[in-house]
């Protein structure tokens, strides 16, 4: 069998048509976060909304307003958020997520990709965690630490501060060997990065030491080891507490878990104004003994920080007890002394930016306590009717479709099948009220079956994280329309 003869010509190149030269494909291009960091005044908001869009993956930065910390931190319109304060977020609950950048305080930082490099990275099944983590390298030990190191009367603070000479501002600390501050996480050679809220790079020896020594019973320091220098200035990772590994601080928040009594909970909670800063606060007062405060462990005098993990420091009175009152029979309330608060503003630190874990104790205790404050996925509630109705007020958003639950009456028909405010109504005795009307849900409902039985989900589209203070409102068009509390959630 012959076989045809393949000739070369340099100007046309090899002959045989079979043989087909190509170049590999192209390796995807990983996509580059970015990291922004929004920092706020006291009484401002960070000035962008977030939103769970309903079918899609992703919590979507909506509305950046100009001139706003977010759009002075380079936050703009699409950009979809992969971490918090380096923790991965875009698989975390949308509720869990806007009470995360609540407890953030004064400042957060936000790890995001832009519109089209998240939807590329979706389609191409890539790995975001990965992508978000690469960002600032696998090791995740090259952090920054937060050490808080009590004096101990005979070996003080257990450190020597070394001053670089010809450097301004370079302190390196030596520990002693299982003193104060090495069982407080400080390590033999670390850089002194701030103490006490004060950053030393532009502080003379003089003055550093001054501050040792005014600290009697205690110093809070951050510090790192060249490893973790080198790695965040190779990735422009700023140095800051907010993204160090905490190791300890004084004054640490309490949350309680209460359970109503005949009497209610057994405290008054009070709008007061300090005396020397001039501070609006809420105290607990008036704690009566034998209650359910008092066994929780309530003290008098104590400041609210939160209500079932959402940060209250910063709204309005009324919208405080509002929030307890929703709660029903079950409530959990995080606060801190007077001058814990104090040390964290010294600090310029919100309190509950490290206090996560103890949060969700309440979202991962019984299953009743859990059920009032995370509800997800569709939940089926049967109401009797009642003398005073089924216990709950309809809203909508005006021009938009849905139907919401707006109040729950405590202790109500509408409470006790845990009819939540914010709740959407999917299904009204198995019919699809999705796209009715709030008058025609209201007329399914009044003339309804009972038990009447209600398909609702928990209302996730939208949080709003601008100015402090009451979550913005909607007014409906029925006269069984009410103000809708969880229309939007704020920072």
């Amino acid at each position: 069998m012959e076989y045809p003869r393949f000739t070369f010509n340099p100007k046309e190149g090899i002959d045989n048509p079979a043989l087909v030269i190509s170049d590999d494909p192209e390796p995807h291009p990983c996509p580059v976060p970015r990291l922004c960091q929004l920092k706020r005044a006291e009484g401002q908001g960070f000035g962008f909304r977030l939103r769970a869009v309903q079918g899609k993956r992703g919590h979507v930065v909506r509305e950046v307003e100009p001139h706003s910390p977010a759009d002075m931190g380079g936050l703009r319109d699409g950009y979809r958020v992969l971490e918090v304060n380096q923790e991965y977020v875009d698989n975390m609950e949308f509720p869990e997520l806007l009470r995360k950048i609540q407890r953030c305080g004064l400042r957060v930082f936000l790890l995001v990709l832009r519109e089209e490099e998240y939807e590329q990275a979706v389609s191409w099944c890539l790995d975001l965690q990965a992508v978000a983590r690469s960002h600032r390298g696998d090791n995740q030990d090259h952090k920054a630490r937060l050490c808080h190191v009590t004096r101990n009367p005979v070996q003080g603070l257990g450190i020597t501060i070394r001053h670089v000479q010809g450097q301004k501002g370079q302190y390196f600390l030596s520990t002693l060997t299982a003193g104060p501050a090495e069982r407080a996480g400080v390590r033999n050679g670390d850089k002194l990065i701030w103490v006490n809220g004060v950053t030393v790079a532009n502080l003379t020896f003089s003055a550093l030491n001054k501050i040792f020594k005014r600290s009697s019973i205690y110093v809070t320091l951050l510090v790192m080891d060249r490893e973790s220098e080198s790695s965040c200035i190779k990735r422009r990772i700023p140095v800051v507490p907010d993204l160090a590994q905490c190791l300890g601080l004084a004054h640490r928040p309490k949350t309680m878990h209460l359970v109503q009594g005949p009497d209610g909970y057994g405290f008054l909670l009070r709008q007061e104004k300090l005396s020397v800063s001039g501070r609006i606060v809420h105290l607990l007062r008036e704690v009566e003994a034998g209650s359910p405060a008092e066994e929780a462990g309530m003290e008098d005098g104590d400041m609210m920080l939160a209500i079932n993990g959402e940060a209250v420091e910063n709204m309005e009175h009324e919208l405080i007890v509002q929030r307890i009152r929703e709660s029903g029979q079950r409530v959990s309330l995080t606060t801190i002394t007077l001058k814990g608060r104090d040390y964290y503003r010294q600090l310029d630190l919100s309190p509950l930016l490290f206090y996560d874990e103890d949060i969700k104790e309440a979202q991962n205790g019984p299953d009743d306590v859990r059920n009032l404050l995370s509800s997800s996925g569709p939940r089926l509630c049967v109401l009797d009717r009642e003398a005073a109705g089924f216990g709950f007020h309809l809203c909508c958003v005006q021009d938009k479709p849905g139907t919401f639950i707006s109040q729950v009456a405590s202790g109500g028909s509408g409470q006790r099948a845990g009819l939540l405010g914010g709740d959407a109504i999917v299904e009204v005795d198995g019919q699809n009220v999705e796209d009715r009307s709030l008058e025609e849900v209201g007329t399914l409902i009044k003339g309804g079956l009972t038990p009447l039985k209600l398909l609702v989900v928990e209302r996730t589209e939208g949080g709003h994280l601008g100015m402090n203070g009451p979550p913005e409102t909607q007014v409906g068009r029925s006269h069984i329309q009410q103000y809708f509390p969880s229309l939007t959630f704020q920072c």
